[in-house]
């Protein structure tokens, strides 16, 4: 999946300025100017277009987090590896404190249908047994979800 798509659809999803997305990277301990987050936004066709890294996804999800429920009691948890589906998914839930419920209704908005089992296996760590993986299509039809749940069209 595009990290900078993830970017965009969070940034209208959730009606932020760039200066608002500056506060979200300082929270996570990540400084970046608004020129840099400028170019994050851009299309891949467009000049300036800059590709956004795992460890910047990460740093504005977990920035996320924070903003949206208060910084983590005890350590910090450990950069992931590699930013996967799966792991965007979980950390923006967690952001939105979405339940599962919500999930569905999201899914459900962007004419993506899921079964609970279907859902509840995208969380499961990934040596489950019903672990699955999250693909770039639905991960985009959840990102769509969020855009039409949280800014629904008059």
């Amino acid at each position: 999946m595009i990290h900078n798509l993830v970017l965009r659809r969070l940034r209208y999803a959730l009606n932020l300025k760039e200066a608002d997305m500056q506060q979200i990277f300082a929270l996570a301990g990540h400084k970046i100017k608004p020129f840099s987050i400028s170019c994050l936004l851009k299309k891949e066709d467009e000049q300036g277009y800059v590709e956004c890294t795992d460890a910047v996804l990460e740093k504005f999800l977990d920035g996320l987090i924070i903003q949206r429920r208060g910084p983590r009691e005890g350590a910090a948890p450990a950069p992931a590896a590699r930013m996967n589906n799966n792991l965007i998914l979980k950390k923006i839930r967690i952001a939105l404190e979405l339940k599962e419920d919500d999930l569905l209704t999201i899914m459900d908005k962007a004419g993506f249908g899921m079964s609970r089992p279907e859902m509840s296996a995208l969380f499961r760590k990934y040596n489950s047994r019903n672990y699955k993986p999250c693909g770039d299509q639905l991960l985009r039809n959840f990102l769509h979800g969020i855009c039409q749940h949280l800014r629904p069209n008059k």
